[in-house]
């Protein structure tokens, strides 16, 4: 697998030679329009990105050459100096020497740039050549050298979407003929479904791959954001970045964009103190915000940790009840992560004041929304006084995801295993009735238990949540998934195994169905329901807030 630099030179390179053919075009446009100020403008941006590239990746030859005709160009545009036709020839020259510096980057037994071309250069961008300073002759052999043409091809988004769609449907056609290919035993039909089934993976992940940016891309935008930010809230802010080179699907990371923007004003207009109130506290007059994305596995984790006031976990209770999420007893037996899962419903805000950039109705629910949309999770984790940690678990594609299949009432489904935490398998009798609902001590952990048929399949005013009597046989086969910082678990007749899916839409009037993220075939070519692991929770936690209702009264 190639390095991160080897990818951003070959990038850089690929760039650079476009630049340098549409140099070489618009200069000898120019000669014949020598006052057409939009070729002018053309050569002077080519020239200045080239500069900026080249700097940025550590090709400072490149990157000082760029400069001495940028600038060189630059007088030509504000009319103090002519294009003559030395002038002309010295800048012919000096592009043929930036083609040439491209070309030989990997070449160490190139050596350095002409220097007499460099002297010619140097006299026409101190505007001497009118002077009695002499432009030398340089002799160049430029129509001896080969053409080629560059080694990467730029795609369309949107091509590679339709491409991983294709594969999709081929990843699922493979999966049906592995499977009939061992039903019927012929060795023949084995073998060719054994070879479809490697370039089947190969050609996925290699679509995968091609779709792949890194998350620099984003990253780099932030530190003028922050800035912008602090400024106008009168607050000086220190950021840290890290994990530039981690790469995610181009679709993931554009959906997160907002979100993440978002999460950073919050940061910083609600996190944050300004300067005087931290000295007060004892904290460093500069607050902290921390960017950082790392691997996890199958999955790409961003990190977003300010040194701010926290979250008041007291003033988060006090509003669920008065917003009458929860009344009041049960909001006492929230654990923290739960209470701070309220934080993602829709206008739920502690914001106290509107900012310019923040306090104005649009809360955590969207940056939830987002992050639901493309299979991913999102937690907070916070202390009051010390500082707040947003953490985005995002999957690094949308179209493949790898999942649990399990059976229902002789019906498969599939969970998705970003929302996976563990299975375990209970004795019934390991179940308890809190509440009205099931609840299970599970490694040290009381999680919420649901029947899973009870939840699917029987008519709302039926559903009993806490009848262990519904339950079948003397072990609980039991998935515990987890989402907004909420934990439940998943009560099921059968357990399958784990394999990747292509999820597919689910056709009208279906799609109309919360609990249901989609469909997908099995290899055997049955129908697989793939579970909305939100929804779900969602589901039951309305239900549950019903239930506390019923029971207050």
């Amino acid at each position: 697998m190639k390095s991160r630099e080897q990818e951003y030179k070959e990038i850089f390179v690929a760039e650079a030679l476009e630049y340098f053919d549409a140099l070489n075009r618009h200069i000898s446009d120019l000669e014949k329009r020598p006052q057409d100020d939009q070729i002018l403008a053309e050569i002077f941006r080519f020239l200045h990105n080239l500069k900026a590239n080249a700097k940025a990746i550590g090709y400072l030859k490149i990157s000082d050459l760029s400069h001495k005709l940028e600038t060189a160009f630059s007088l030509i545009r504000n009319k103090e100096l002519s294009f003559s036709d030395e002038v002309v020839t010295v800048l012919f020259e000096g592009i043929d020497l930036l083609g040439e510096l491209i070309h030989n980057i990997d070449n160490e037994s190139y050596g350095e740039p002409d220097p007499v071309l460099l002297r010619n250069l140097d006299i026409i961008v101190d505007n001497l050549s009118d002077s009695t300073i002499e432009l030398a002759k340089v002799q160049r052999y430029n129509t001896s050298k080969n053409l080629s043409l560059s080694e990467l091809v730029y795609i369309q988004i949107k091509k590679l979407d339709h491409l991983l769609n294709l594969v999709g449907e081929l990843v699922i056609d493979r999966d049906r003929i592995v499977s009939i290919s061992r039903e019927l035993g012929n060795d023949e039909l084995k073998s060719v479904s054994s070879h479809l089934n490697r370039i089947t993976e190969d050609l996925q992940y290699s679509i995968m791959d091609a779709r792949l940016v890194s998350i620099g891309s984003l990253f780099n935008k932030f530190p003028r954001i922050v800035r912008d930010i602090a400024t106008a809230e009168k607050k000086s802010v220190d950021l840290t970045m890290s994990g530039h080179d981690i790469q995610i699907d181009r679709n993931i990371l554009q959906i997160i964009t907002d979100s993440l923007l978002h999460l950073v004003r919050n940061a910083i207009t609600h996190g944050i103190e300004k300067p005087e109130n931290r000295l007060k506290k004892n904290k460093p007059q500069n607050g902290s915000l921390s960017l950082v994305a790392r691997n996890d596995r199958e999955n790409v984790l961003i990190q977003l940790t300010d040194d701010g006031k926290g979250i008041d976990l007291n003033q988060v209770r006090k509003a669920i009840v008065e917003r009458q999420m929860l009344p009041a007893g049960a909001v006492e037996h929230l654990s923290d992560t739960e209470a701070l899962s309220y934080l993602f419903e829709p206008g739920f805000s502690l914001a106290k004041e509107v900012t310019e950039f923040s306090g104005r109705g649009v809360g955590l629910d969207v940056v939830k929304n987002a992050v639901d949309s493309i299979g991913g999770r999102i937690r907070i984790e916070s202390e009051k006084g010390k500082g707040t940690t947003f953490i985005l678990q995002l999957p690094t594609s949308i179209a493949v995801k790898g999942a649990l299949l399990f059976e229902v009432d002789e019906i498969f489904y599939a969970i998705p295993l970003i929302h996976t935490e563990q299975v375990v398998a209970l004795d019934t009798d390991d179940l308890h009735q809190v509440g009205g609902v099931m609840v299970a001590n599970i490694f040290g952990e009381t999680i919420t238990v649901v029947y899973l048929h009870e939840l699917l399949n029987v008519k709302e005013q039926d559903i009993n949540l806490g009848d262990k009597s519904r339950l079948k046989g003397l072990i609980q086969n039991i998935i515990i998934v987890s989402y907004n910082n909420r934990k439940l678990g998943l009560i099921v007749d059968k357990l399958y195994r784990q394999q990747d899916i292509v999820v597919k839409p689910l056709s009208k009037p279906l799609d109309a169905v919360d609990l249901y993220g989609g469909v997908t075939l099995l290899g055997s070519g049955k129908v697989c329901l793939v579970l909305d692991v939100p929804a779900v929770t969602r589901y039951f936690i309305s239900r549950r807030q019903v239930l506390a209702g019923e029971q207050t009264i």
